[in-house]
């Protein structure tokens, strides 16, 4: 039996638990809130996300000991906020993971150091990318929890690895096949959600479908550039992995990336956005580290700078969306 240790206690992880406990997995589910734990071991259900989904008990196991959960795993999956990974993670020993492998199931980057995930994870645990991979794809946890049909993609430069998880969340409603690409999944992973954060600021500003349309294709190309920039090699970004999860966020009404931009459009401000959806918007953090990385690179990225102005030097969406328009074929 795969014994693994899921960290976080939103609807991703929650998805991730029900799809790996259901398989035959043994999850030892690390949440930070006591109350969350006890509620769960009491009703089997988590209080705050998917709340639907029910859990076998003798499968999956909640605790607030993080040390504890993750000694006794052979894989630990990272599923809490981007901005939360290096707080939650410097708990550890850095010979605690010498003999897991790690999985990131987190669509954003270690904010303060602008990082990819899996890198921070490579570094701070001395891990070879090859114990580590990331979960990527046009997979909402609400869709799960509701068992629609849904597909993942695992990125590892060791396809062994990748195939070995994606074995693991196979069932009926969801296929997962392995990639060898982890740098570039990832960093698009992250990009999709400035784009979708971005087509909600259009939406809320009352543009249509096909302002979005053009958008979301400029987007494309904008995350190509800067992709080829920081990895390049080839990449069929028609893909699934790439494609797929760039147009599930920017479109969905699941969304959380769209939800808060939508509600910047409508003339929230950023801390009034996050309040009331008490939820995270990886987005937010993403378009800071991005842009900071491009300053670098010098990549042309005017949908990426457009949500940073207006979310970092408070320009009105209004303005920036004027602007950004006539940049885009």
């Amino acid at each position: 039996m795969d014994k693994i240790a899921m960290i976080g206690g939103g609807s991703w992880a929650t998805a991730l638990t029900k799809i790996l406990s259901e398989n035959g997995a043994r999850v030892g589910w690390w949440m930070r809130s006591k109350d969350d734990v006890h509620h769960l071991l009491r009703t089997r259900h988590n209080p705050r996300y998917l709340s639907s989904v029910a859990f076998d008990l003798n499968r999956v196991f909640p605790s607030t000991d993080l040390k504890e959960t993750v000694e006794e795993a052979d894989w630990l999956v990272l599923a809490v906020p981007a901005a939360f990974v290096q707080s939650t993670l410097e708990k550890l020993d850095r010979d605690m993971l010498k003999n897991k492998r790690v999985i990131s199931a987190i669509k954003g980057m270690v904010p303060s150091k602008n990082v990819l995930v899996t890198d921070y994870v490579a570094e701070r645990f001395r891990l070879p990318h090859e114990r580590i991979g990331v979960v990527a794809g046009p997979c909402h946890a609400e869709e799960v929890a509701l068992e629609k049909q849904s597909y993942l993609t695992i990125g590892s430069p060791s396809l062994e690895l990748a195939e070995n998880f994606s074995l693991l969340l196979r069932n009926r409603f969801v296929k997962a096949y392995p990639m060898e690409d982890l740098d570039g999944i990832e960093y698009f992973a992250v990009m999709k959600n400035i784009i979708a954060l971005t087509c909600g600021i259009a939406h809320g500003l009352g543009y249509g479908d096909n302002f979005q349309a053009v958008l979301v294709s400029n987007a494309v190309q904008e995350m190509r550039r800067f992709v080829h920039a920081m990895n390049p090699q080839p990449r069929d970004l028609s893909a699934s992995a790439y494609l797929g999860d760039l147009l599930v966020t920017a479109y969905s009404q699941f969304s959380r990336n769209r939800t808060f931009g939508n509600m910047i459009g409508r003339g929230y401000s950023v801390k009034s956005a996050q309040m009331e959806m008490n939820m995270v918007a990886e987005g937010y953090y993403a378009v800071k580290s991005i842009h900071e990385l491009n300053k670098k690179l010098g990549v042309h990225m005017p949908i990426t700078a457009a949500a940073y102005h207006v979310l970092y030097e408070k320009i009105s969406p209004a303005v920036e969306l004027e602007i950004l328009k006539e940049k885009f074929r």
